[in-house]
């Protein structure tokens, strides 16, 4: 559950810049340049050997990034339009095309090369990825409004669980509506 307004603010990708990272083949960070650093509000450091869904966006359907790996695994180059996640909740988009790197043959590793994205591909891929999410996982994608006090109470019963605020409220919806 996500309380900062951070989760309406994109962070543009300029048209000048290139986003570039590798990672070893089950998907940890190898190579980040600056410009990844920058866009995804996190240092290199903090990027080097971390799963690169660390930049997934929840509004991105699971079975695009399937098809990405399914993609991978034939050893052919994967493209498409991502929505990722800042380290500071916001996100960015970003057109991507990953390949894998080959050394006498062998597979070492990937590369993913993210370049800008133009305001009215954005609009017709989220309206894509949400009508997705429906179909695919049966979620959509809202805004609510809760007294603090409520979101205390979900923040203070998800930390006893050990579970998410987002798992606390689905369980409440379950309870209560059916």
């Amino acid at each position: 559950m996500i309380t900062t307004y951070q989760m309406f603010i994109e962070t543009v990708v300029p048209h000048h810049q290139l986003i570039v990272s590798r990672t070893d083949l089950h998907g940890n960070i190898t190579y980040a340049n600056e410009t990844f650093a920058d866009i995804s509000g996190y240092s290199v450091e903090e990027l080097m050997g971390k799963a690169h869904h660390i930049v997934r966006h929840p509004d991105m359907p699971k079975s695009v990034f399937k098809e990405l790996w399914q993609t991978l695994k034939r050893e052919q180059k994967w493209q498409g339009y991502v929505k990722n996640l800042r380290k500071d909740g916001g996100y960015y988009w970003v057109y991507a095309e990953i390949s894998g790197v080959y050394k006498e043959n062998q597979l070492v590793e990937y590369k993913s090369m993210r370049s800008p994205v133009d305001d009215e591909i954005k609009i017709a891929m989220q309206r894509r990825y949400d009508e997705m999410r429906k179909e695919e996982e049966g979620v959509s994608r809202v805004v609510v409004y809760l007294k603090n006090e409520h979101i205390q109470k979900i923040q203070k019963l998800a930390h006893e669980e050990g579970c998410s605020e987002d798992s606390i409220i689905d369980d409440f919806l379950e309870d209560s509506l059916f």
